[in-house]
């Protein structure tokens, strides 16, 4: 009668569905935004867990310094979103293709930095600025104990740094790492730092990551700032480290109970093309939000087949359950919309818009 658009219900959303609490999700960036500010350190969210635009807007809303990006694809989404200026691209460029794509949006987001652990990456991002009469900023990334990229030692970062530096157009900038370990971190950065003071050579960026180390990136007195992900929705990885609780968990992927072959098994209509395969040492492939002892313990492409037999209830078919996903940050990229949703109602349809963007 009034004529307002009738919003819609949350039990109008066909399954599988994935789902955003926005209160629980308005909380995670307060949160992780109080706690880094109290303590001097700028925040820099990661969009890889979301890929939407509007999302990014709420964290920079909330007093986020910029946002990090893993793929150029993902930075020319957010910079035609207009959702920040100040851009760090965590990842190592090598490609004619890339780097003039790279140049393209260095012109529209000047304060964009690139990470690099090599010097083969750092002479084609120094022959793209050359190309382009661009200067490049650039921190160096240094493996502080997780194994995956980044130079091996505070010497390696100090050479690698005073090499780049010294080729046309290429700026340094500071280091960062992934994940802030202790205590290896702090060493590593201390020992880096004072290199660098030695030589006289300025470090303004020194930036951390990961979600389990938002809470304890005041440790590491060194960091400027810190650049987290997950802290957005939370999921189950996090949980078990700690750093969230059930109730702090904004993503959950709504599912019908399809069929009920035994007694103790139940099967849902999410496979691991919805949850995906990420385990993240975790037990099963989610948290079952409304039967606590569930356990989803194997998936296939559609179906999510769950171990009922430590549940004193059980499920019927034609139920819905929430299932809160290992690692949400791949569930987003999973699917063309997340519904984020208040009380009863479905309040806002995201598309994702960087979804797949993996060049």
């Amino acid at each position: 009668p009034t004529g307002e658009p009738r919003m819609t219900a949350i039990s109008d959303l066909d399954t599988p569905a994935v789902t955003v609490r926005l209160d629980i999700m308005a909380d995670n960036i307060r949160r992780v935004q109080a706690h880094l500010a109290k303590h001097g350190i700028g925040n820099r969210p990661h969009i890889k867990t979301h890929k939407i635009p509007a999302i990014g807007k709420l964290q920079m809303q909330a007093g986020a310094m910029g946002i990090t990006c893993q793929k150029i694809g993902e930075v020319e989404v957010f910079v035609d979103a207009g959702v920040a200026d100040d851009i760090l691209l965590t990842f190592n460029i090598l490609g004619r293709a890339k780097t003039d794509r790279l140049m393209a949006l260095v012109k529209r987001a000047p304060a964009l930095t690139v990470v690099l652990d090599n010097d083969v990456v750092a002479r084609e991002l120094s022959e793209a600025g050359v190309r382009h009469g661009l200067d490049v900023r650039f921190l160096v990334d240094c493996d502080t104990g997780f194994g995956r990229t980044g130079v091996q030692t505070p010497e390696a970062a100090f050479d690698l740094a005073r090499l780049v530096a010294r080729l046309p157009r290429m700026q340094f900038r500071g280091l960062m790492t992934f994940p802030n370990r202790e205590p290896t971190t702090r060493e590593f950065f201390e020992r880096a730092l004072g290199l660098f003071k030695g030589a006289g050579i300025p470090v303004p960026v020194v930036s951390g990551g990961g979600t389990p180390g938002i809470f304890t990136a005041q440790n590491f007195p060194m960091l400027t700032e810190h650049r987290a992900g997950t802290c957005v929705f939370n999921d189950a990885m996090v949980v078990s480290s700690g750093t969230a609780t059930w109730d702090n968990c904004a993503m959950r992927v709504r599912a019908t109970v399809v069929s009920r072959p035994t007694d103790g098994r139940a099967i849902l209509d999410a496979g691991t093309k919805v949850l995906t395969s990420d385990q993240y040492g975790q037990k099963g492939f989610g948290h079952v939000m409304e039967y606590p002892e569930a356990v989803v313990a194997n998936l296939s492409e559609e179906h999510g087949i769950v171990d009922l037999s430590a549940c004193a209830e059980r499920p019927k078919v034609g139920e819905i359950v929430h299932v809160v996903p290992n690692h949400c940050c791949v569930v987003s990229n999973m699917v063309d919309e997340l519904y984020g949703v208040r009380g009863v109602a479905v309040e806002v349809v995201w598309p994702v818009a960087a979804r797949g963007r993996v060049r």
